[in-house]
């Protein structure tokens, strides 16, 4: 992926540094969107400080001091304790940061209210890198080009209006794990079907990986690419019979309503 070039330098940090804020902070120090010294965060494992320490980010030793040390702070705890970690950083916080959200969840006005800040964007990330950000009304536009430096860096960005994020977290935030619950089953259906476990895996990841790509590339809509490569009384459409007997679409539906649910549920309590 080529590298997306920050309009300026500045420093950005991590609260919370778990696995998706180790992904961002690599991503954006490979890329060479920042460079690796002008990223920071902390943790009380040694195990993640060494983590993170391997590609180079700075290590300090309170959330309170990767605050004070930055320009952009990406906020990446789990959405039950965003409320008292921000209450407890409020006081660090300045006019001068962005503090930008990845938390689900959590809406603009909440984030605003316990943390102070009034330049504030929500990001919404998964693990394959699709991003959809919303910007709050007192970032700038310079806010908005350096998180999209950032996130460009690991993946595609899209911008929302936050009325839609809810949904976003059910489809794109938690539907890498329906795509993996899927290859899972397709892997093991080939086992069924007499194919040895060290092949089948690499064959469904495949299958998916390239079906994913062919509907991107083409911009066709997908049941018109199913539609080609179903013949009339063959393999495919057999499949494809046991999938809508088993409920498939409509159980992937209620999958993502599901997830969107329990995301406003967080939001309200």
């Amino acid at each position: 992926m080529a590298a997306v070039a920050a309009p300026d330098a500045f420093n950005l940090g991590f609260i919370g540094a778990g696995n998706m804020a180790e992904s961002i902070s690599s991503g954006v120090a490979k890329s060479g969107v920042l460079p690796p010294a002008s990223i920071r965060t902390t943790h009380r494992r040694t195990d993640r400080r060494l983590v993170f320490q391997s590609f180079g980010v700075k290590i300090l030793e309170t959330n309170a001091q990767v605050v004070d040390d930055s320009d952009i702070i990406i906020l990446s705890v789990k959405p039950q304790i965003v409320k008292k970690v921000l209450l407890e950083l409020k006081p660090f916080f300045s006019e001068e940061k962005v503090l930008v959200s990845i938390a689900a969840g959590i809406k603009l006005k909440d984030l605003q209210e316990w943390s102070g800040q009034r330049r504030i964007i929500r990001v919404m990330p998964n693990t394959p890198a699709t991003v959809v950000m919303c910007v709050g009304e007192m970032a700038t536009k310079k806010d908005e080009e350096r998180v999209t430096s950032l996130f460009g860096a690991i993946g595609k960005v899209w911008t929302a209006d936050e009325k839609y994020f809810d949904a976003v977290t059910g489809l794109s935030g938690s539907g890498p794990a329906y795509v993996y619950r899927a290859i899972e089953a397709l892997a093991d259906g080939g086992v069924a079907a007499g194919l040895p476990r060290d092949l089948v895996l690499g064959l469904a990841s495949q299958t998916v990986l390239g079906a994913a790509a062919t509907v991107n590339l083409t911009g066709k809509h997908p049941g018109q690419l199913k539609d080609a490569v179903t013949s009339p009384a063959g393999t495919t459409v057999a499949g494809i019979q046991e999938l809508e007997r088993g409920a498939f679409r409509g159980t992937l539906m209620n999958a993502v309503v599901a997830a969107t649910k329990r995301c406003r549920e967080l939001s309200q309590t």
